[in-house]
């Protein structure tokens, strides 16, 4: 993980506790100081430099996260190194549409958007009664919502054609139980919560029936 700003240290946070080896770098050493407490490994140290990865021992992992957000420069410098040393697989946050090209460039197998992604998701959340979203691109997604008050005490086999609904029941949460794979027999009650998928407009009126 490179750059420990908002989205770097809660990534790597995220990764730690999903019991993933990590190693956090920084050039900011207040930042290096701070998550020094909450990370195993923390680095001060300029990453636009392929000598000092290397000296880093970054070339043995698998995945690199460049999560310099404040520095076009430093990021695709840093980004452009990675690639020299031939780390499979590089992914890296993007600022803009134009920070993405240049980071496809210079060789970032995955440009991800933080704030975009997060901002859509939430406006989706906001306008409907889903419970939880997410859009995989080419108009599909998927959706947690609350069982339409007209479908409780009807078996989920009921919801089974997609040409009724316009989705598909991935899944189902009865109250007091953990989530399953969907079950044609189970019959939803009130409280139920169900995983949705279908065209992003699917799901989301799916969702108003409740």
């Amino acid at each position: 993980m490179i750059g420990l700003g908002r989205f770097g240290c809660h990534l790597a946070t995220s990764l730690t506790q999903l019991g993933h080896d990590v190693l956090a770098i920084d050039r900011n050493a207040d930042r290096v100081q701070k998550w020094s407490q909450y990370l195993d490994r923390v680095v001060q140290a300029d990453t636009t430099e392929e000598g000092t990865l290397r000296q880093l021992g970054v070339t043995e992992f698998p995945r690199v996260v460049v999560a310099i957000g404040a520095s076009l420069e430093a990021s695709v410098l840093t980004v452009l190194a990675l690639t020299e040393l031939g780390v499979p697989q590089v992914w890296a946050r993007a600022t803009s549409d134009k920070h993405a090209k240049i980071l496809s460039s210079v060789g970032a197998n995955h440009v991800i958007f933080p704030e975009a992604e997060t901002g859509e998701r939430v406006a989706h959340l906001i306008v409907s009664r889903m419970l939880d979203f997410i859009e995989f691109g080419d108009d599909f997604a998927i959706a947690k919502v609350r069982v339409p008050d007209t479908l409780v005490g009807r078996p989920l086999r009921e919801l089974a054609p997609v040409d009724r609904y316009g989705v598909m029941v991935v899944g189902a949460k009865l109250p007091g139980e953990r989530f399953r794979y969907a079950d044609p027999a189970t019959v939803l009650t009130a409280g139920s919560v169900l995983v949705v998928e279908g065209s992003i407009a699917q799901v989301q009126r799916f969702a108003m029936l409740s």
